[in-house]
């Protein structure tokens, strides 16, 4: 295996600790963590579900598979989904991490993932000993593409790919002869015009599949849209052989969702109220940043969708972290999504209305 790198957020230690020497204390804005509860539905799910004393099915419970194939169906306008089509899994970054290991590859193989990209694109090449290639381009994909990673919205850059962006790249990962994932964990965070009233596109929808499902996968998370972050609960759906190849390598390895999880995972699939009111909160505290960023000199780029707004004062990332930890916020560094982006930073959404009105009163007041 290829050395991996540090974990970058140790990076952050010295700007933490100086935000939170702020007389009135740190704004976290620097990792997507929920801050909200867990919905009440979900909670009594998992409490009424806790006589877990058999182990669990790797494949899911028949209940849960359904519950996933009908969310699909409901919220994302994919039909047609089968029980073999979908698979539970412990959160969506072991498998973002463990996928190009699980499908086998390996030295000589290339992994390619967005410009901006989740860090964890790349380290799950390192794992694997593959190469990892940031490009946003089908056409730059070399003929040695194994796997390629989309993100869409985009985390840290919430940009959304249309209809169009998507059937191109799939006809490339056609080409090649590669697997092909979208990572579409923000999906219910729409913000900007289309995507304000329209849903946005999986790689599953029939105008980008045109009804073949070959070596095509989505990835989702209900950590962001259900804050069920500490409950570890995503799944993927999409092409069974691609999909029974995981399953395998999961019942050897004993990746199994928890069984009272799988239990919460149907409860919060099957309500969509909670969803609704967990996005309004966030457009709220995006209506109180945004502005406030750009009144203290910030540029915001892409964030149509998401969970973050990306943004720049077209200075190098860490003097922008710097001086926001000056004023107690703290946001993530560029540098840590891509080596195309050293002037950016991201914030994330992810505190609550008070701290968000704390960041947004500093950045205004400041004089710089």
């Amino acid at each position: 295996m290829k050395p991996l790198p540090d974990y970058p957020w140790d990076q952050m230690v010295p700007f933490a600790t100086q935000a939170r020497q702020h007389p009135d204390g740190i704004v976290d804005l620097s990792i997507g963590s929920p801050v909200d509860a867990t919905p009440e539905v979900v909670q009594q799910a998992l409490r009424t579900s806790s006589d877990a004393h058999a182990y669990p099915q790797t494949v899911g419970t028949p209940a849960l598979q359904q519950a996933i194939i009908a969310w699909y169906a409901r919220r994302r306008g994919v039909t047609g989904l089968q029980p073999k089509n979908v698979l539970p899994t412990i959160g969506s970054k072991e498998l973002v991490a463990l996928m190009p290991f699980m499908l086998g590859l390996g030295e000589g193989d290339t992994i390619v993932h967005p410009l901006a990209a989740y860090p964890t694109y790349a380290i799950g090449a390192a794992i694997a000993g593959a190469t990892s290639l940031a490009s946003d381009d089908p056409a730059e994909w070399p003929e040695s593409t194994g796997l390629i990673w989309l993100n869409s919205p985009g985390n840290p850059d919430g940009r959304v790919l249309s209809v169009d962006e998507l059937r191109t790249a799939v006809a490339r990962a056609r080409q090649l002869d590669a697997v092909i994932v979208s990572d579409e964990c923000y999906a219910e965070l729409g913000w900007d015009s289309p995507w304000d009233t329209e849903p946005i596109p999986s790689i599953l929808d029939p105008r980008v599949i045109e009804g073949d499902r070959r070596n095509i996968v989505a990835i989702y998370s209900l950590s962001k849209q259900s804050n069920m972050a500490g409950y570890r609960a995503a799944f993927a759906a999409g092409c069974g052989g691609v999909l029974g190849r995981l399953l395998t390598v999961r019942k050897h390895a004993g990746l199994m969702l928890p069984a009272p999880l799988q239990e919460a995972m149907i409860a919060a699939l099957d309500d969509d109220e909670h969803v609704a009111v967990q996005k309004k909160r966030y457009r709220a505290r995006r209506d109180v940043l945004r502005p406030a960023l750009e009144q203290a000199g910030f540029r915001i780029d892409r964030s149509e969708a998401g969970l973050y707004l990306w943004a720049t004062e077209e200075r190098p990332a860490w003097e922008s972290i710097e001086r926001l930890a000056s004023r107690g916020i703290l946001a993530g560094p560029g540098p840590f999504y891509g080596d195309v982006y050293p002037q950016h930073v991201r914030f994330s959404l992810t505190a609550t209305d008070e701290r968000i009105a704390a960041a947004a009163a500093r950045l205004r007041a400041s004089p710089e």
